[in-house]
């Protein structure tokens, strides 16, 4: 979850606008069609189809040892997202491509929201297929890996009305046709570095039985949300594991070859003794590597590296979200390191501002994210080395 402080960007030029039915558009219908498929340039030099080996990651044709170390690209300043800002200005979002790059990024976590990519329980829309397309050619270009993770429903606006309406099986089932429309665009590219099934999801206490699909708000935004409102006698291993496998194998009806994870929450953080629910052996099973969202808090490092290590399951672990909001940059860094020897990488946040923009006008939140963006340039080498 983000729960970092808004900055002011700079102005900048917006990207000339796609005429209506112009080739993007076109090559998108086409794909809804069946007719063809999305395709992508092919991948630069720098760019290969990521492996897990053990409990880490290597490049497919290389065998060289990769370290995903990069940012969450959720939203700008003024907290839009991604998908309502890509279309009219582009350039924006090459610009902060080029800076995450620049940083020493080398993975950049997406933020899909369903409600921007499904026109209807049936059928996906082409022109979001078509950015997605657009945004992977950028990565490549740019020599940057795409953690795309999908199912959002941050703005509670956006969520359509028919949406919140389905039962279970039916919100499941367009889940599935969104993960099979974003799949099919992705697997050509060797810039995904993975496919996130969702952030943060959780399930209800239980007999309980919710009646919101969304958790709580935060900021504006809603990142947590619920896969079932009922267990209906079902145990919550038992309904994560069915939504995980309804879920991959709806990625590999597409793309067999890259990587697949859920963004968790670390209950084990807050209630010490609590074990991994999503990413349990069984339940997580047709997950190639553990996401999880640690934020130290202040003189209890030591206790959040004791939560990374329950889920040491044997696969590779990723912090899929860290950042200094409730310690020092000195105790996150205490943190990256201790969680060395558990941990296969690390993503941070950047939110389209660069380092030296950041002014005393911006105040203490604005120093505080300079400092971070400083940090994590300064360690960039030492931990992609």
């Amino acid at each position: 979850m983000d729960t970092a402080h808004p900055v002011m960007r700079r102005d900048r030029p917006a990207a000339r606008r796609l005429p209506a039915g112009g080739g993007a558009a076109l090559l998108a219908a086409a794909w809804m069609s069946g007719c063809v498929e999305l395709e992508v340039p092919a991948p630069g030099p720098d760019l290969e189809p990521i492996r897990v080996n053990g409990s880490r990651f290597v490049g497919a044709r290389s065998g060289a040892r990769f370290t995903p170390w990069g940012f969450n690209y959720d939203h700008d300043a003024a907290g839009r997202l991604i998908e309502d800002y890509w279309e009219t200005e582009w350039a924006t979002v090459e610009e902060d491509f080029a800076e995450m790059k620049a940083l020493g990024a080398n993975v950049v976590r997406v933020h899909f929201q369903l409600g921007k990519f499904m026109r209807t329980p049936d059928a996906p829309d082409p022109g979001a297929l078509a950015r997605l397309a657009r945004l992977l050619a950028l990565a490549e270009r740019t020599g940057l890996y795409l953690d795309l993770t999908g199912l959002g429903c941050y703005h509670k606006r956006d969520v359509p009305v028919w949406y919140d309406a389905l039962p279970e099986a039916d919100r499941w089932a367009v889940q599935a046709r969104f993960w099979e429309a974003v799949a099919k665009t992705g697997a050509g590219s060797d810039a995904v570095f993975c496919y996130d099934l969702m952030n943060e999801p959780i399930l209800p206490g239980g007999t309980k039985k919710e009646t919101e699909w969304l958790g709580g708000e935060l900021g504006g935004k809603f990142f947590v949300q619920r896969i079932a409102l009922d267990l209906a006698g079902r145990t919550r291993e038992a309904v994560a594991k069915a939504w995980i496998d309804t879920l991959v194998a709806a990625v590999r009806r597409h793309d067999t070859r890259h990587l697949v994870t859920v963004g968790a929450i670390p209950w084990a953080h807050i209630f010490p003794g609590a074990k991994p629910l999503f990413h349990a052996k069984d339940t997580g099973a047709a997950l190639d590597f553990v996401s999880v969202h640690v934020y130290p808090k202040k003189g209890e490092v030591d206790q959040a590296v004791a939560a990374l290590k329950v889920y040491d399951v044997g696969k590779p672990v990723v912090v899929e979200e860290m950042f200094p909001m409730s310690c020092s940059l000195e105790e996150l860094d205490a943190f990256v390191e201790a969680s060395r020897g558990i941990a296969a990488g690390w993503i941070g946040f950047y939110w389209g501002k660069r380092i030296e923009d950041y002014t005393p006008e911006d105040g203490l939140s604005g120093a505080m994210t300079r400092a971070w963006l400083e940090y994590f340039r300064g360690k960039s080498a030492e931990i992609r080395k």
